[in-house]
């Protein structure tokens, strides 16, 4: 008897722990909101594998005023709530993937600060800029109400300044700032200096993913364009890109990244839109070489194990290369995603893994398009980071309604 009953407490202190375990995965591992591409809502049962057909109850969301969106009841084996969520009804889209090499031309949002410095003036060494507290990383968007768009333009502002205050509007990590600046005279260049060190336009290669052959609106790179002294993502005041041939690559290797070089061409094939953290967004002008459209996967579709990268890395242009996708992380930063891994012998005898320049190369998987890459590991140059395309895909639609209303 007595073993009977130990046996039963035991029993149900397993099943206890079980469930409970079940509902605190089950907590964590269900999103906030789940994408679907069905107009059936129950298609998500099979996605997250504590959520069953006939355990979901839909109404329509009264929080959030789509018509495709709706709140959802998540329960374990039909019995124990686990959390609310939000679905979101959405049709699958299809675009022309890519993997083009091509240049990018980027004029910034005024002018950023990429150092300071002093000014050896009669009374000594004086650091205007750092008195006005200006830092690394700043963009000044205006002096004295007049709009900066060059660096040139800033240096003949302080020349003609005399040395009399003047209103400076900065940007600063997305806070709009004012702050009033005097110029110091050097002595020994007989002119007015600010002692900063500015930058306004930016240019390298990367990979184009994809095109809308509907829009032309194109997605690339994966993640931003960023000052390589400031490590801040540059901001869009014009830009196009133009056509690039690849003439030659440095291999990676543990602890030092790889490089694709290339060569730009002068006809431009399309303007830029927005610089962000997902990539480099804008609207070419003309068909890419191949037109073939690919549907996009939605996250939950992206699965680890085997898939393909489109990449340029040498003259021949566009070519498969085999890859693994060994991590997928579906809550993570907007651009590492996904951790892959290089596996083509062909493509690590030519780069010797992920370089850059190859950021952007679309990655397929079971015919769909899953993302793109955007990462290389400095220690492991065979494996990097990836974005989910869907990402891009909403970034890409985003740049494209801002224009419109912006035009």
């Amino acid at each position: 008897m007595v073993k009977a009953v130990k046996t039963a407490r035991n029993t149900l202190l397993a099943v206890t722990l079980f469930l409970l375990a079940a509902l605190i995965y089950g907590f964590y591992a269900v999103p906030d909101e789940i994408v679907a591409q069905s107009s059936k809502p129950t298609n998500v049962s099979y996605i997250y594998t504590l959520t069953y057909e006939d355990s979901v109850s839909f109404s329509r969301s009264e929080e959030k005023e789509s018509e495709d969106t709706y709140s959802v009841n998540v329960s374990f084996l039909n019995i124990i709530p686990v959390k609310n969520s939000f679905l979101k009804i959405s049709e699958r889209e299809y675009v022309a993937i890519s993997g083009e090499l091509f240049g990018i031309r980027l004029f910034t949002e005024g002018v950023i600060v990429v150092g300071v410095d002093e000014v050896k003036t009669s009374k000594g060494s004086q650091n205007p800029s750092k008195e006005a507290g200006l830092q690394k990383g700043d963009i000044i968007l205006s002096i004295d109400s007049e709009e900066i768009r060059s660096c040139n333009q800033v240096s003949e502002i302080i020349e003609k300044s005399g040395g009399e205050a003047m209103k400076l509007k900065l940007k600063r990590k997305g806070r709009i700032l004012f702050t009033d600046f005097k110029a110091a005279y050097s002595d020994s260049e007989g002119k007015y200096k600010a002692g900063i060190w500015i930058r306004d336009s930016a240019a390298g290669i990367g990979t184009m993913t994809f095109r809308d052959v509907k829009t032309g609106m194109f997605a690339s790179l994966g993640h931003g364009v960023c000052d390589v002294d400031t490590g801040e993502i540059l901001p869009v005041y014009e830009g196009d890109i133009v056509n690039a041939v690849v003439n030659g690559c440095s291999k990676g290797q543990r602890g030092k990244a790889g490089e694709l070089c290339g060569v730009f061409s002068s006809e431009s094939k399309g303007v830029l839109y927005l610089n962000c953290q997902c990539g480099v967004f804008g609207k070419i002008n003309k068909k890419l070489t191949d037109e073939k459209l690919y549907p996009i996967a939605f996250s939950d579709e992206v699965q680890k194990g085997r898939a393909q990268i489109v990449s340029t890395v040498d003259e021949t242009g566009p070519q498969l290369f085999d890859i693994e996708i060994i991590k997928i992380s579906r809550e993570n930063s907007e651009d590492k995603n996904m951790v892959i891994k290089v596996t083509d012998e062909n493509l690590l005898s030519k780069t010797g893994g992920i370089v850059q320049g190859m950021s952007g190369s679309p990655i397929i998987q079971n015919g769909m398009l899953v993302g793109a890459v955007t990462h290389v590991f400095i220690n492991d140059p065979t494996q990097g980071y990836a974005i989910f395309a869907r990402t891009m895909l909403n970034k890409m639609q985003s740049a494209e309604s801002e224009a419109e209303k912006a035009s």
